[in-house]
């Protein structure tokens, strides 16, 4: 994807030679909020308009829920200024932060657990009984920002020695539902997404468990964090993190997939994600 190349060549000027971040307002009337694009853009916005609702009361001003087309373009919507906070994948955040001046504040809680976990499912026909079967099928990952439908089950595979260049085909797609449903009906032999995307998955009647089953589930991983603009005022900031580590009401929550709260995170609770992207050589160039 081109895209992801011009992508790679801005993370490598930032790495060595530093970038200028864009500033915008530090006390804006409005907010600028970006969502996950994991769903129709649509659906996204109207399941969030209890957020909006609460966070115009909590903060006093005005909000505007942003869906980009994808991780990639709500990365440079933040790099270039245009949103004031955003809700990230742990990957795609970790992008992100190399390119813009923001830090994680808050992440999605269950029941004060703010871990959670993939999984890697495969046809209930194809003969994947463990990890080690996918050698030379067909693998599908979501987009390849995501980090429980991309980076996690990719060096999943890794520890048991499969490599995608050599041992099986990789696919993206784009979105979670969209690998479950690929792995159902057959065009790929397995795939990698979030235990609770897919979990509801199969609640919703999406995802037949009798054509799919999970084969593996990864380690516990800190869970998709809420980052903010580093330059806002700072009494705006420490307003925004109160406002989401206080936020308990169920049918807001709703819109976060298994979320009870939300719980506090830095910075530092992702350089576990930048570790597990070293230990598999990701070239995002290729992508």
């Amino acid at each position: 994807m081109k895209k992801w190349s011009l992508l790679a060549a801005t993370m490598v000027l930032a790495s060595f030679a530093g970038i200028a971040f864009a500033s915008g307002d530090p006390d804006p009337a409005t907010l600028k909020i970006a969502l996950l694009p994991d769903e129709n853009a649509s659906t996204i916005i109207k399941k969030n308009e209890g957020l909006k609702l609460y966070l115009e009361e909590r903060l006093g001003k005005k909000i505007e829920l942003v869906v980009t087309t994808d991780y990639s373009s709500m990365i440079e919507a933040m790099r270039h200024g245009r949103l004031d906070l955003g809700y990230f994948g742990p990957l795609s955040y970790v992008l992100a932060k190399s390119k813009s001046d923001i830090e994680a504040f808050a992440g999605l809680s269950e029941k004060g657990d703010t871990t959670y976990n993939a999984v890697i499912i495969a046809n209930a026909n194809a003969g994947i009984d463990k990890l080690e079967d996918i050698a030379g099928k067909d693998m599908a990952y979501g987009d390849p920002a995501s980090t429980s439908s991309h980076l996690i089950p990719k060096s999943m595979l890794a520890e048991k020695g499969l490599i995608h260049t050599r041992d099986y085909n990789e696919h993206f797609l784009g979105a979670h539902d969209a690998v479950a449903l690929t792995v159902q009906n057959g065009k790929a032999q397995a795939g990698g997404l979030s235990k609770i995307i897919f979990e509801t998955l199969v609640e919703k009647g999406s995802i037949d468990p009798a054509k799919v089953k999970i084969i593996a589930v990864s380690r516990p991983f800190p869970q998709y964090p809420w980052a903010m603009r580093s330059d806002l005022d700072p009494k705006l900031k420490v307003n925004i993190q109160k406002a989401f580590l206080e936020l308990k009401d169920p049918e807001i929550l709703r819109g976060f997939k298994g979320a009870t709260g939300f719980g506090a995170m830095t910075d530092k609770d992702y350089d576990v994600i930048r570790d597990l992207a070293k230990l598999l050589n990701l070239d995002f160039s290729k992508m």
